[in-house]
């Protein structure tokens, strides 16, 4: 798959350019969904680990989704429950994401990767180191 739609949608996201999201993750579903999806996964699987510690508690998740909803109020509402589990699945707690809507899950994880991105604030050469290391963990685990 080429890389570059996956590096331009890790800086759409850095951002918060959610039109340009919209559009990359429909070409990066065109040239390739499964593994498109998979490095996204990554992506945040890396993000919340790099955000949140091991001591970090369902509290902290709750309290960190808790700001994101009220930064991203709109009219739809942002799923609480599918976001808290997802991070804590990135956590270690697999199971959680086990009845999560494959839609609903890519939507949170872009949401809330685009968040953590932001809150890094990552140069460029961060943001390409950010999306190899991505690649990497998701070609391992295909």
């Amino acid at each position: 798959m080429n890389e570059k739609p996956l590096r331009d949608l890790i800086r759409a996201l850095a951002k918060a350019d959610w039109d340009a999201v919209d559009a990359l993750v429909v070409e990066i579903g065109q040239q390739g969904l499964a593994n498109g999806l998979r490095v996204i996964g990554a992506a945040f699987a890396l993000a919340v680990n790099r955000r949140f510690g091991p001591e970090t508690t369902p509290t902290d998740v709750a309290q960190w989704v808790a700001g994101i909803r009220a930064q991203y109020q709109g009219n739809d509402p942002l799923p609480t429950l599918e976001m808290e589990g997802l991070i804590r699945a990135a956590l270690g707690e697999p199971e959680l994401v086990d009845t999560i809507a494959p839609e609903t899950a890519l939507g949170a994880e872009l949401l809330m990767l685009g968040q953590i991105i932001l809150e890094e604030n990552l140069s460029a050469t961060e943001l390409d180191e950010f999306v190899a290391e991505a690649e990497q963990l998701a070609a391992q685990h295909q």
